[in-house]
């Protein structure tokens, strides 16, 4: 009688590892090596910032991306850009209103193989509590228990409410955001 528990205890445990996929690498950014930048074109020129306060918690095994999670998320009230006109606007009530919205969320729903060291990530970006879906199209290099990612995607501000009453042809929809990620295992 205890063998038959002892069995059916071990099949249990054995369905139970195999039913879940594999346990994917967990990776710790290096804020002080990593950069999260923005550029948007104004007029004629082009307004470039970044955000200094900002992290993210990912899981993610080369061999299988598609069971990756990503997760950003962005301290609003970091964004600068060194003007101070613009500075004082970002986490102002039309653009990123901080203090009511002082984190933006990315999160990942699918990561697929491109092929090579090329990936996408695409997921849902929350800015404001309006969530809109984003692909970010990134490299990915690992070397031992190091890893650096460089990617780009390119995010509506209209559709998140971001500097709304600023008109597109003033202040372009599309906003270029530019990831530069070292991260350690």
């Amino acid at each position: 009688m205890h063998l038959k528990h002892h069995a059916i205890a071990a099949l249990t445990l054995l369905a139970t590892v195999f039913a879940h996929p594999a346990f994917a690498d967990t990776w710790t950014v290096d804020r002080d090596k990593s950069s999260l930048s923005f550029e948007v074109v104004q007029g004629e020129g082009t307004v470039s910032g970044s955000f200094s306060s900002w992290d993210a918690v990912i899981d993610f095994d080369p061999a299988a991306p598609e069971q990756a999670k990503i997760k950003a998320t962005i301290d609003t009230a970091s964004a600068a850009t060194g003007s101070a006109q613009f500075d004082g606007m970002l986490p102002g009530p039309d653009f990123f209103d901080a203090p009511g919205f002082p984190q933006a969320v990315f999160e990942s729903d699918k990561v697929t193989a491109l092929g090579g060291d090329a990936y996408r990530a695409e997921g849902t970006l929350t800015i404001r509590d309006i969530s809109q879906p984003v692909t970010l199209d990134f490299t990915l290099t690992i070397t031992g228990d190091t890893a650096v990612a460089d990617g780009t995607a390119t995010v509506s501000r209209t559709a998140h409410k971001v500097g709304a009453s600023v008109a597109t042809d003033t202040l372009a929809d599309a906003v270029k955001v530019k990831l530069d990620l070292k991260a350690t295992r």
